[in-house]
């Protein structure tokens, strides 16, 4: 493959070889439904996934908003574990028996944008994971006993991750840093929305949001596309959703770029526990940004591995942390750039403003010669051993479909990765050090250790 494929949701059908002697298949039922497929040579396993578009970013209140769409602050992800919990025609033991039976792995993942149940199976147990993942996307009956039960699993989970001072500083850092954007609502939801929503709420928001036109299907290995098309479709059917009649497929998200108001610039949550959990960042770039390449550069040097500057000055110089690292998320129609440690109370200034002065040297005087060629080594090759798992071909699959409209393979990734320049990174470093920036802390701290930071 030469250059990046473009996909049309116009186009039913396409077909194209990819890097590494794969062949990636596209087909668009009549209902609109999307069915997309990488075979690669000498595997005999598979990954399917179904993607359905919609995520957290979709809630907009406590009860159905006039779309029929929108749903309580977490229900999407309430809706991901409901549909393990069976069908018309299974029991959540009979779901869990069927992919246990023949050594398979099955999950699910709600992200602020899509939602995906997931397979992975040797090759002879395609179909029959096809069938299960259709059934269950299809088919759930959200019992009430189950609907009671999960709301506990849930708040059990949410606590967990408040327990965890490394979620917590995540999950603040993203509200102060996005403000009123829905991206920076957490996906799980609250205690206070989980404990108010209701199953009828959650049915409504399943019917109205799992339907054809927003439906995409990706698998990935030992895969035959014509089969797979055929498995899928008679299998939706089986479920009894529409498929004979014509619609098109939903259209993707609008990627202009958010305008971000009323954010915080200072959010400290006072904590008894032994370390101060830390970050600092703003607001990034979108997925289909074409400079989301550089942004993986600049993410690297900065604090993607143990030769990274922050790794380097923080941990290995100077013995402040332990861990400490840079991170980048990118959405349809903003992003975020963050950088994080966690450290004892009395080295939190400290560790801070090691955090921004290396950011801003970045910006100033750019990186060396041998630092972009470390870092170009490092994600190139972190991206071919990633393909060696079909089930990073799945997800690039569905992100390619739903996300950014184009398919990039390895040849095309590492060709990207080659043309970043060292005034490229400092560029964008220097964009991102002029953005308003955002610190967010968890542990035994107070506002007035971070000021006159920014």
């Amino acid at each position: 493959m030469n250059g990046a494929v473009d996909i049309d949701l116009d186009r039913a059908d396409l077909t194209f070889a990819a890097s590494g002697d794969a062949l990636v298949s596209r087909t668009v039922l009549p209902s609109g439904v999307r069915v997309l497929s990488e075979r690669v040579p000498g595997v005999r396993s598979a990954t399917i996934g179904f993607w359905v578009d919609v995520g957290s970013r979709d809630e907009t209140g406590p009860v159905p908003g006039p779309s029929g769409r929108a749903a309580s602050f977490g229900s999407t992800h309430f809706l991901e574990h409901l549909l393990f919990k069976g069908t018309a025609e299974r029991t959540a033991f009979d779901i869990a028996i069927a992919f246990d039976a023949v050594g398979g792995e099955h999950n699910a993942i709600t992200s602020k944008e899509q939602t995906c149940y997931y397979a992975k199976v040797q090759d002879r147990d395609l179909a029959m994971a096809t069938e299960v993942l259709a059934d269950m996307v299809t088919s759930s009956v959200l019992h009430v006993v189950d609907f009671e039960n999960e709301r506990g699993v849930i708040l059990e989970e949410l606590a967990m991750a408040e327990d965890d001072p490394a979620d917590a500083v995540n999950e603040r850092f993203f509200a102060a840093a996005l403000g009123t954007h829905p991206i920076a609502r957490p996906i799980g939801g609250s205690p206070e929305t989980i404990g108010a929503a209701t199953r009828d709420a959650v049915w409504q928001h399943y019917r109205a949001s799992y339907r054809p036109q927003n439906l995409v299907v990706t698998a990935a290995g030992a895969v035959d596309h014509a089969r797979l098309v055929a498995d899928v479709e008679r299998s939706l059917t089986a479920g009894g959703w529409p498929m004979g009649v014509p619609a098109a497929p939903a259209r993707r998200r609008g990627t202009d770029e958010a305008d971000l108001h009323g954010t915080a610039r200072l959010v400290a949550s006072r904590r008894r526990i032994e370390q101060v959990h830390v970050v600092i960042g703003t607001q990034g770039v979108r997925a289909s940004d074409r400079s989301r390449v550089v942004m993986s550069v600049v993410d690297s040097v900065l604090g993607g591995g143990m030769s990274s500057r922050l790794f380097q000055e923080v941990r290995e110089r100077r013995g402040l942390a332990y861990s400490v690292y840079s991170f980048t998320a990118g959405y349809s129609d903003t992003g975020v750039f963050g950088m994080y440690a966690a450290c004892s109370p009395q080295k939190t200034r400290q560790v801070a403003e090691i955090m921004l002065d290396e950011l801003r040297r970045l910006a100033a005087d750019g990186i060396t010669r041998d630092e972009l060629a470390r870092a170009v080594g490092q994600l190139s090759g972190a991206s071919a051993l990633a393909l060696e798992d079909s089930d990073t071909r799945m997800t690039r699959l569905g992100r390619s479909e739903l996300s950014t409209g184009e398919f990039v393979d390895l040849d095309e990734t590492l060709r990207r990765l080659a043309l970043v320049t060292a005034e490229d990174v400092r560029r964008l470093a220097a964009d991102l050090a002029s953005r308003p920036m955002t610190i967010a802390a968890v542990g035994a701290v107070d506002d007035d250790v971070f000021s006159g930071l920014m």
